[in-house]
């Protein structure tokens, strides 16, 4: 059966959805995210929780949740200086969401 373009509604995804996925949607963004939730790490902490990640795509998604706001990155004063991430106030309240999909992802899909 063949629809006249005029029959098809066109949906279109919400402006907020998508540039949450941009960022979101990136492989590793929401796991650097969830692990943070549990307080402030350093990179190599976060290195070593979020294994096989490499370094290189590490640091990209640490500098690009920085950028985006959703994390802090302060240097500390040691030998060798240490960098620590933390989550800032957009980046705690996006942790509920990820709880929730967590959840949603152990009910509904299969392992």
């Amino acid at each position: 059966m063949e629809f006249a373009r005029e029959d098809c509604a066109i949906r279109h995804c919400d402006a907020g959805l998508v540039r949450a996925f941009e960022l979101l949607g990136k492989r590793w963004s929401g796991l650097v995210l969830g692990t943070l939730s549990s307080g402030p790490a350093s990179f190599s902490e976060m290195r070593r929780a979020l294994l096989p990640i490499t370094d290189s795509v590490l640091s990209e998604r640490l500098n690009e949740l920085t950028a985006a706001g959703l994390l802090t990155r302060s240097v500390k004063d040691t030998r060798p200086p240490g960098v620590i991430y933390q989550l800032t106030d957009a980046g705690a309240a996006i942790v509920p969401v990820l709880d929730q999909l967590a959840t949603w992802a152990t009910d509904h899909l299969v392992s």
